[in-house]
C-alpha cells in the first residue's frame, strides 16, 4: 500500500519538512543529538530534514504511524492527507490531493 497523492510530490515534501520542524527532537529519528544538529550547517539541516520527509512518507505506505522526535506522523487515507502529531493533538496536516 502506497500513499496516494495528486499533487507534486516536491509540494508534499516541502510541505511535511517545514511540518516535521514542530516536532520536538525530531532528529533523533537518525539517532542524532541535539548538539549535533546545532553542528550542521543550514545545507546539512535542509538534506537532513529533506531526508527524514522523504523516509517518512514512503514508510506512511505500510500503514502504520512513524514515531518522529517528540511526535507522530499518521496517513489518513480517507481524507487524503499526513498528520503531524504532538502530545495526541494535530499540529499540523499536509494535504494530498
Amino acid at each position: 500500500m502506497g500513499v496516494k497523492h495528486a499533487r507534486p510530490y516536491k509540494e508534499i515534501i516541502d510541505e511535511l519538512m517545514d511540518a516535521i520542524k514542530d516536532i520536538g527532537r525530531f532528529y533523533e529519528f537518525f539517532e542524532m543529538n541535539s548538539e549535533e544538529w546545532q553542528n550542521l550547517n543550514e545545507e546539512e539541516r535542509g538534506e537532513v530534514l529533506e531526508a527524514l520527509a522523504d523516509d517518512v512518507f514512503y514508510g506512511l505506505g505500510a500503514g502504520q504511524p512513524i514515531p518522529v522526535g517528540t511526535g507522530m506522523i499518521l496517513y489518513d487515507k480517507d481524507f487524503h492527507l499526513i498528520e503531524i502529531q504532538v502530545d495526541d493533538r494535530v499540529v499540523r496536516t499536509v494535504k494530498l490531493v
